[in-house]
């Protein structure tokens, strides 16, 4: 098989076993009437969730020599950089040089060259060393999904080939089995034939979208927003409220091809959405569907522009150009027949109701609703979105469900912003990173320094970014400083073999909106995954690494070999 071709396979998927397991064997239930025997497999650590930080603590275990089984609820690897739609990362402005593991930045250098080798750039575009596939003016690297999806099957293939990795897409974990502070065995189930499978290992790591693994081993958790009286924030709510958390968004992908009829039949829903004004305090400036929002640092109305030609539109946002993922001029003629743009909006943002810890028939409801959400969108701008020249609609656009891998159009799960949070040995609060209150609490001599902590096991940053929430919130949005990731915020209070990889950890309601981030994601489960290395290769527990000075100080030295820094540079902090 030509190596194009064998790429090209990875990125289509794969299938829902993509290894043989390093060890099976067949449990047969004691029940007497048939049923299917329920196959155990084994590993030394067990990854939930197949996202960016369950990717990266895999890779951080298998180049160690460790065996890992990872299994992921849909059919693409990749969480919010592939399955989720948002090939456009969301990042810092120093990026391109510093920020992020050694690992992601080769992420981000594999996804460049795969254009290179494989599409027909121009040559200016293929000269460009800071390729931008897409020029997105949301990231410097707007892409297809598919070639993110291809490029991490690509990094994990050759521990597939080995037998180092089991990786069991479109499986779930339903169930799990704990003695007192330990998790011992965890049950996937195939969404495809409803088999089971046992799943045991020394060590678990929940890298799930929505901290699933919390409440299935009783490992204590928060969600929703904390009380200002409780985390002393200065943005926190005067009352708690657990079922206030951010909105989430279906994602999906759009062509325009002037002259050309795309519209899609009238979404069930439209007739709500189209006249909804949503209700939410500061206010929101008006109709859902229409090009204007609240701006999210002052919440004054803002208006937005849309001109799927890519033209400018005045003073205002092209809301075309800011996630496009394929910008036509970055090709040869012809190419692609428009550019692809990414729509991840305010306008699509669903916050009516909150999915955490709600009876699965309600999940799968408001999932819905979310989805007749972005279709109501999209028909909305082709049928009465205003025109430049005074008309109404865009006609031309399409709808791209094979740039996401789905035939309903949309990504294949929703962009979730914010999970169940673990209650932590050390929890992130407001006043550790955002800039206002960290000059509050440690004076202006920290206007440009986060927390220094002792426990470092990575860096980000990103500002403070929480959009509309189920709780009636307006966005909450406001600087803050660039940040270490401490390693107490991965460790559970009481659980001794669980270990957090995704936005899941020891934060809060405000700061969880610094750290959900493609590149902080990233950190957090490479960081996970290397600190069960370091217990399993020492015979430690991952609290004691925190608990004893040496201890620590050696785990830190083995990440920073690997390529995670931690701590920022002085020339950073003062600029």
């Amino acid at each position: 098989m030509k190596r194009r071709n064998f790429i090209r396979s990875l990125s289509l998927g794969g299938s829902a076993i993509a290894a043989a397991p390093a060890s099976i064997t067949s449990v047969i239930p004691a029940a007497h009437h048939p049923k299917k025997a329920v196959l155990e497999q084994s590993a030394d650590i067990v990854v939930a969730g197949g996202g960016m930080g369950g990717c990266a603590a895999a890779l951080a275990a298998l180049r160690n020599g460790f065996r890992v089984i990872m299994t992921e609820e849909t059919d693409w690897i990749g969480g919010q950089l592939t399955q989720q739609g948002l090939s456009c990362p969301d990042e810092h402005p120093w990026i391109e040089s510093f920020g992020a593991t050694r690992l992601y930045r080769d992420l981000r250098t594999a996804i460049r060259e795969y254009y290179i080798r494989y599409y027909p750039l121009t040559e200016s575009a293929r000269a460009n060393k800071h390729l931008n596939p897409g020029t997105g003016s949301v990231s410097r690297l707007c892409h297809e999904p598919r070639v993110a999806l291809a490029v991490l099957n690509s990094m994990l293939a050759p521990y597939l080939g080995s037998g180092k990795l089991t990786l069991l897409l479109q499986h779930k974990i339903v169930s799990a089995d704990t003695d007192g502070d330990r998790v011992k065995a965890l049950k996937a189930r195939s969404s495809q034939t409803g088999n089971e499978m046992i799943l045991r290992a020394p060590y678990f790591i929940d890298a799930t979208e929505l901290g699933e693994l919390l409440p299935l081993t009783k490992t204590e958790y928060v969600t929703g927003s904390e009380s200002k009286k409780e985390t002393r924030e200065l943005h926190a709510s005067e009352k708690a409220d657990p079922t206030n958390n951010q909105a989430f968004t279906c994602c999906f992908a759009m062509d325009y091809l002037p002259g050309e009829n795309h519209i899609i039949d009238k979404p069930a829903g439209y007739d709500h959405w189209c006249n909804l004004i949503p209700d939410l305090t500061p206010s929101w400036p008006g109709k859902l569907l229409s090009l204007s929002y609240s701006t999210p640092s002052t919440l004054q109305p803002k208006a937005l522009g849309f001109d799927p030609t890519g033209k400018p539109t005045g003073e205002t946002l092209n809301l075309w150009n800011y996630r496009r993922i394929a910008d036509a001029n970055n090709f040869s003629p012809a190419f692609y027949a428009g550019d692809i743009s990414i729509v991840n909006w305010p306008q699509n943002d669903y916050f009516s109701h909150n999915i955490i810890d709600v009876n699965e028939k309600d999940f799968h409801h408001f999932i819905d609703q979310g989805k007749q959400l972005s279709l109501s969108l999209f028909y909305w701008l082709q049928t009465a979105a205003p025109r430049p020249d005074g008309g109404l609609g865009w006609p031309g656009l399409r709808l791209r469900g094979d740039i996401v891998g789905t035939t309903d159009g949309l990504a294949k799960y929703p962009y979730i912003r914010e999970s169940r949070r673990i209650k932590a040995v050390f929890t992130v609060l407001e006043e550790h990173v955002g800039k206002e209150n960290r000059i509050l609490a440690a004076g202006k001599k920290a206007a440009n320094r986060a927390t220094d902590f002792f426990d470092s096991v990575g860096i980000g940053y990103y500002h403070i970014d929480l959009h509309p929430s189920t709780g009636g919130n307006n966005y909450i949005d406001f600087a803050s400083l660039p940040f270490q990731i401490p390693l107490g915020a991965l460790l559970p209070r009481r659980m001794q073999n669980l270990i957090p990889a995704n936005k899941n950890i020891g934060t809060t309601h405000i700061t969880n909106g610094c750290y959900r981030l493609h590149p902080v994601e990233w950190n957090i489960g490479e960081a996970a995954g290397l600190l069960i290395t370091y217990v399993l290769g020492k015979k430690l527990s991952p609290h004691a690494v925190r608990d004893k000075r040496d201890l620590l100080e050696g785990f830190q030295q083995f990440i920073r070999a690997q390529g995670i820094a931690t701590h920022w540079p002085d020339e950073i902090l003062k600029s």
